[in-house]
């Protein structure tokens, strides 16, 4: 039988979340530093500088709608005068959505970058003060069936995304013995890129797509603990959207650069890294309401049973 729920959501999803972003925000640093910018992708500048500048673009997208998950979280742990000081947090992390902010046809870094990257920041400190004020908490033990969906579905993901991990530590992954079947370094120019790979070194909107979709999934594990039901419904949709958004980027990319460029087909999935109104959005939207509802059953299911167990 699962231990029960602490009085407040627990921070071990949290904790692991920030770990994820930190790792990878480590490795764009370290190849956007010592890599000229011709292996990259839209970007411009050399050395600790150049490095620093995709870092705080990475911190603007994807982390910052990451950290607007976390700061739901830590406004339900938190409470009070803290719970303003994240839902101020918030709102500088949604700058990212304004149109411009963040482009993937220029990916330096520009000054209102630095706003949701302030709320990324207010989110780390106070991750620290929930963690200093009651410890990491008590969670849903894992192990559930759930967890086995998880745990199988996030090891699928992550050999989905060898090209842009390798991509990210500065290495194309055909080089790497026993994956020479990824598509990754064969040139294939576009216009204004004339040494174009297949798949580029540097970050990729593709790898983002596929933290969001894990990301997604660790929270799932939270929601059912925040005890305030707008905050449980809204974080619970935004999860839900988190995936679903996730997993379509993710496709779009994948399918461009390993079946596309390889010319298995020329049929291209619509780019839907940006919200707009199409066909595309409206799926994304419709699958998220979809698995919103289905985990809301699912979580009223387990709740029933925990109460009626001995």
């Amino acid at each position: 039988m699962e231990r029960p729920y602490s009085p407040r959501p627990g921070l071990a999803e949290v904790l692991a979340t920030w770990l994820l972003y930190g790792a990878v925000a480590v490795a764009i640093l370290i190849t956007y530093s010592r890599l000229p910018p011709t292996d990259f992708y839209n970007v411009s500048g050399e050395g600790v500088r150049a490095g620093a500048g995709r870092v705080l673009v990475f911190l603007n997208y994807p982390v910052a709608l990451v950290a607007i998950a976390l700061l739901a979280v830590l406004a339900e742990r938190l409470r009070g005068r803290l719970a303003v000081v994240a839902v101020f947090a918030a709102v500088l992390c949604a700058v990212v959505f304004w149109p411009g902010v963040v482009e993937q046809s220029d990916l330096d870094a520009k000054p209102v970058n630095a706003v949701p990257a302030l709320g990324v920041l207010v989110a780390l400190v106070l991750t620290g003060v929930a963690l200093a004020r009651g410890g990491i908490g008590a969670s849903r033990s894992f192990g559930g069936p759930w967890d086995v969906v998880r745990v199988v579905t996030a090891v699928l993901l992550l050999l989905v995304a060898l090209p842009w991990l390798f991509a990210d530590v500065g290495v194309y992954v055909a080089r790497v013995p026993g994956l020479g079947f990824f598509m990754s370094d064969e040139v294939l120019p576009e216009p204004g890129q004339p040494r174009l790979r297949a798949v580029h070194l540097g970050h990729h909107h593709g790898l983002d797509g596929i933290l969001l979709a894990l990301t997604a999934m660790a929270l799932s594990r939270v929601v059912p603990a925040m005890r305030t039901q707008p905050l449980r419904l809204a974080l619970g949709f935004y999860v839900s959207l988190m995936f679903v958004y996730g997993l379509a980027i993710a496709l779009e990319d994948f399918w461009l650069e390993q079946l596309v460029k390889r010319g298995t087909t020329s049929l291209r999935i619509p780019s839907m890294t940006v919200p707009e109104v199409s066909w595309a959005w409206a799926a994304i939207l419709v699958a998220a309401l979809l698995i919103h509802s289905a985990a809301r059953g699912v979580g009223r299911l387990d709740t029933s049973r925990q109460e009626g167990a001995p």
